[in-house]
């Protein structure tokens, strides 16, 4: 069980899709969102750390009424501040070089997936084996990550992942780790949860984020989030 301290402010990092989102489309939970407004009026931080361009979170963060700092593709890139500013913690060089490596050596369709565009990191569509992929990343020591959110494939630069760019997060916002919450649902938010060990996952989780999990809901992503926070939030008011 996660340790509840009264009125210790805390700072909670929510991923967005299959987590407070209705279905693949992007269509966010607004109950869920409204709990986490509720969470930001009452002292607390929450930052949106998100597959998705850090400018598609911050937008989010703004109308929903969020803390007004994203960590985005994969913890690539930090946008934050009411000058909107951009903290880069990867090297899109290095990710486009391994796409053109992986392309030329593997007999699959490879191609971008249209997305919001990034600074940092390249994304794919799920149209190839993602393990070949990782092999040819070895081999050729490329100095990046392949990663699979379940809506995309993310190559990123090595060391950077949602962890990294959530630590970076509460460097910036000066919050000791111990006092971060965490809750997510795919393979991408396993090094978010290794670095918070206070987490929840919802029950659409794969089951290899469950095992680091603190909390796991009953209900699937926004419901889920919040089943997680009813268990959590009553000394957090």
């Amino acid at each position: 069980m996660i340790k509840k301290d009264r009125l210790e402010k805390k700072t909670f990092a929510v991923d967005i899709d299959g987590t407070i989102t209705l279905n693949g489309m992007g269509t966010i939970h607004l109950e869920a969102l409204s709990r986490l407004r509720s969470l930001k009026d009452n002292g607390h931080n929450v930052v949106l750390v998100t597959g998705r361009s850090s400018v598609e979170g911050f937008l989010l963060s703004i109308f929903g009424g969020l803390t007004h700092l994203s960590v985005g593709e994969n913890g690539g890139c930090i946008t934050y501040g009411d000058k909107i500013q951009h903290k880069m913690l990867g090297n899109k060089g290095e990710c486009i070089h391994a796409l053109a490596t992986i392309q030329s050596k593997l007999d699959a369709e490879i191609k971008e997936k249209p997305v919001f565009p990034r600074m940092t990191e390249v994304v794919l569509e799920r149209t190839f084996d993602i393990e070949q992929a990782k092999k040819i990343i070895d081999e050729d020591n490329l100095n990046v990550s392949l990663t699979d959110s379940g809506y995309a494939y993310h190559i990123n630069s090595k060391g950077v992942d949602k962890g990294s760019g959530f630590l970076e997060a509460l460097k910036m916002l000066e919050i000791d780790v111990n006092d971060a919450i965490a809750i997510g649902d795919s393979e991408t938010d396993i090094p978010l949860f290794k670095v918070i060990k206070n987490n929840i996952a919802v029950s659409n989780s794969t089951e290899k984020l469950k095992k680091l999990a603190k909390i796991i809901t009953t209900k699937k992503s926004g419901e889920g989030v919040l089943e997680g926070l009813d268990m959590i939030t009553s000394d957090l008011r």
